[in-house]
């Protein structure tokens, strides 16, 4: 096996053209129902709002203004086979729009979550120091590897080592497009089929 390859959890996009997105399993009736927004669940102000609108306002010109990362629903490609998932949570399927999908590295954007959070706490100010050096090379190298989903397609930057590639997707997902198909308990990861013979309780 070369340098950068790794064993994925789902077959590669080529073959099954769905990305992946995991939510809290308490979110799964509303996402059934009413499919998924960029901004419909309560974690997006408290959380990432302003996360996300501080990377976008280092983005270059060289960006399309259509690339917002405040307006975006966050999947990937794939996971890794020894990926570490949360407990409580469901592992769901969908169909993008191509041509209203952007590609970047979350490795270098998850460098500055911390950083962003404690720079207003009392203590912590010295995180102010970081964004403004370190924390903006970051975002730099953030925006400056990212690109389109369709370039992505012929140069895989997500199999690279190193780069996880989060899949900015700026557009809706409909109900009829979501396919669910972990479930992810304490103890084990289900399919839905074998959720369901759990349940049964025979």
């Amino acid at each position: 096996m070369k340098e950068g390859d790794h064993i994925t959890f789902f077959s590669d996009y080529n073959d099954t053209e769905v990305v992946y997105h995991v939510a809290c399993i308490t979110d799964i009736d509303n996402i059934l129902r009413n499919g998924i927004k960029y901004n419909d669940k309560s974690t997006y102000d408290t959380m990432y709002f302003d996360f996300h609108k501080y990377i976008s306002s280092l983005k270059p010109d060289n960006i399309p203004d259509w690339v917002k990362r405040e307006k975006a629903i966050f999947a990937s490609l794939n996971y890794n086979s020894d990926h570490s998932w949360h407990s409580h949570t469901v592992i769901m399927s969908f169909k993008i729009d191509k041509d209203r999908c952007w590609v970047a590295n979350e490795n270098l954007a998850n460098r500055i979550y911390e950083p962003f959070i404690l720079k207003n706490i009392k203590s912590f100010e010295i995180a102010n120091k970081y964004l403004d050096k370190e924390g903006k090379k970051v975002i730099e190298d953030y925006w400056n590897t990212s690109l389109s989903f369709n370039e992505n397609l012929v140069a895989r930057r997500d199999k690279e080592k190193g780069y996880d590639a989060e899949v900015m997707i700026f557009h809706d997902i409909e109900p009829d497009d979501i396919t669910i198909l972990r479930i992810i308990s304490d103890h084990k990861i289900m399919t839905v089929k074998e959720c369901l013979e759990l349940y049964k309780g025979e």
